[in-house]
């Protein structure tokens, strides 16, 4: 296996089935919430997040049905958490497409992310398992408390490098973390492989994230679905960002400061010159492939097999994203 292609064609019959189960289950009797939860699965994304529950189900040797309704839950999870995300940041764009709030409007957004959730929370009983339940949920109220902690940054050019990972700890690697313990507990592995199994999880969401914070400044808005700066232009402020205000003085440090205190990413151009003079892209990407590194040898345990070797190319892959 070389690349993201190769994963997806391995999983190809778990993923056709995972993605059975989920338009299965987004039915509704009520149209609008069919319709807006069809636009919203449906307009794009790689699926990481259910993708790596059935690849490490498989990793570690489970042979039963579960999975597939489980990495169905982490999808329902994420994309409830995206319907809301654009109601907060105002979002008319997603992945080069119109968000469901620009089309629907905001109460519509909400309500139907609340569906999505709910709908989660139907589904995750199934296995009858207290501890996937307790990991759900747990998951579920860390990433509203990492919404919570970014919207208190917004704005604020204060901000460490410290408070930047208990966000994205939060917001996006507990349901890497979640994902993977999951496969383990289905695969009734013991307390130890399951706890490997998240840290590996919880390490590629960090590396994950910290990619995507990045190519906000640095990728092309064709390739990554929206503008160069969007973050910058909501105020949010993100690794590359944190470490060009420590590594800049006076004039260029204030210019960073009152872009980020006014959300303003009219003269990003200037902005993103100034970061690659103080390295923070690379300095980001190094700060990414520490995490990879920690997931990579979260997995060291486990057996050689195909499905090892797409977990390790997982962790390749994400450093080497371009959207």
């Amino acid at each position: 296996m070389q690349n993201f292609t190769d994963i997806q064609a391995l999983m190809k019959s778990e993923l056709d089935l995972m993605n059975k189960i989920l338009v299965d289950r987004l039915d509704s009797n009520v149209d609008l919430i069919s319709q807006m939860s069809q636009y919203i699965i449906n307009s794009g994304g790689k699926r990481i997040r259910p993708l790596l529950l059935l690849i490490c189900a498989k990793a570690t040797d489970y042979d039963g049905d579960y999975h597939y309704s489980m990495a169905v839950v982490i999808e329902l999870i994420h994309t409830a958490t995206l319907l809301h995300d654009d109601v907060v940041d105002q979002s008319a764009t997603r992945r080069g497409q119109e968000t469901a709030n620009e089309l629907w409007g905001n109460a519509p957004s909400v309500l139907v992310g609340d569906f999505l959730y709910s709908r989660a929370f139907e589904i995750m009983v199934e296995p009858n398992s207290m501890e996937i339940m307790r990991i759900l949920s747990k998951a579920t109220n860390q990433i509203s408390e990492g919404e919570v902690l970014q919207l208190l940054n917004i704005k604020n050019a204060n901000v460490t490098q410290a408070e930047y990972f208990k966000v994205i700890e939060r917001k996006t690697a507990c349901l890497f973390n979640a994902a993977c313990q999951i496969a383990g507990i289905l695969s009734s592995a013991d307390q130890k492989v399951i706890n490997a199994m998240g840290s590996f999880g919880m390490h590629l969401g960090n590396a994950f994230q910290i990619i995507d914070d990045t190519l906000d400044y640095e990728s092309d808005s064709k390739i990554i679905g929206k503008e160069i700066g969007d973050d910058l232009s909501e105020g949010k402020v993100t690794l590359p960002m944190i470490y060009a205000l420590e590594k800049t003085e006076e004039v260029e440090n204030k210019i960073l400061k009152d872009a980020i205190k006014n959300a303003d990413a009219s003269h990003i151009d200037q902005i993103v010159e100034i970061l690659l003079n103080v390295d923070a892209f690379q300095y980001s990407r190094d700060i990414a492939k520490i995490e990879s590194n920690r997931a990579l040898e979260s997995i060291d345990y486990l057996p050689d097999s195909k499905y090892k070797t797409a977990l390790k190319l997982l962790c390749e892959l994400s450093l080497e994203r371009n959207s």
